[in-house]
């Protein structure tokens, strides 16, 4: 078997050498690996080069959510295994699929995992492999990009500058079957169940089937999102609503804020998302672990 590791330097902690730690864990293992760090700015096009120039059997995204989700666009559509490796600040989808955050532990899960297919959400001309959303949250994102602090104490300055700063939404949410106009702190695209800081924003998403869920904010609702995560209670539908869709048009009368899994994309008016079913496959601990 060979492993291709595409490798995220700027990711995480920066006081471990990645490299090291996976060429010692392979080193007495009859296991090829190759290591790919991955350089500023690389491109797509790039990456798939050094994908199709590897012939790995297994391509190993090691970082954070932005990392996985680089390797997912590469590799969407075929039948390549992804494996994870959670280095970034959130890893969010890491702890969405169960993957351990020790590095060595991930490690190990590479050549015996179990592989599941998992769709992702298309938006507009990038994928969602874990949470995207309009507004609120984007702005905070986008807030905590500029601070020098990180951890807990930077989220929690960009979260009361967000709570001072951003104002509701008009947004208009086209369904298959409806159109919903409302007032709203934001929207989110859910292809997971919870952020990675744990906060469970999608209680009944599933990654293994033909839906997505569009969570419809329409005030700073943490408190609600909190009731969930702690008493498993429903939301309150005045203040949170969830549909379950496999495509959906968000309108904005004026520019909105927008992340993807993590990521500042920018402000926009307009989100169109659809389902891709079974487009990646993922390395997962096995049922028994």
């Amino acid at each position: 078997m060979k492993l291709l590791f595409i490798i995220n330097p700027g990711s995480g902690n920066h006081g471990i050498n990645l490299r090291e730690i996976i060429s010692a864990h392979f080193d007495a293992k009859k296991i090829e690996i190759d290591l790919f760090e991955l350089p500023k700015d690389c491109s797509i096009e790039k990456i798939k080069a050094r994908i199709g120039r590897s012939k790995a059997d297994r391509v190993v995204a090691v970082g954070g959510d932005g990392t996985l989700k680089l390797v997912a666009e590469c590799l969407l559509h075929t039948e390549t295994p992804i494996g994870i490796v959670p280095a970034g600040s959130a890893n969010g989808m890491a702890k969405e699929l169960g993957i351990p955050t020790d590095i060595e532990l991930a490690l190990s899960l590479l050549e015996g995992g179990r592989l599941q297919k998992i769709h992702v959400v298309k938006l507009n001309d990038e994928i969602c492999i874990h949470l995207s959303d309009l507004g609120f949250n984007a702005y905070l994102v986008k807030k905590f990009d500029t601070l020098p602090e990180r951890g807990m104490w930077g989220y929690a300055k960009a979260t009361w500058h967000a709570l001072w700063n951003h104002h509701r939404m008009d947004v208009q949410l086209k369904l298959k079957d409806e159109t919903i106009t409302s007032k709203a702190a934001m929207v989110a695209i859910a292809n997971a169940t919870m952020y990675g800081s744990g906060l469970k924003i999608n209680p009944d998403g599933k990654l293994d089937d033909q839906l997505f869920e569009v969570i419809l904010v329409k005030d700073y609702s943490y408190l609600e999102i909190l009731k969930i995560w702690i008493t498993k209670l429903p939301f309150n539908p005045k203040k949170i609503e969830v549909f379950q869709t496999a495509e959906v048009k968000i309108s904005s009368k004026h520019h909105a804020h927008f992340q993807i899994d993590g990521e500042y994309i920018g402000r926009v008016n307009t989100v169109e998302a659809g389902i891709l079913p079974a487009a990646i496959t993922v390395i997962l601990p096995s049922l028994s672990e």
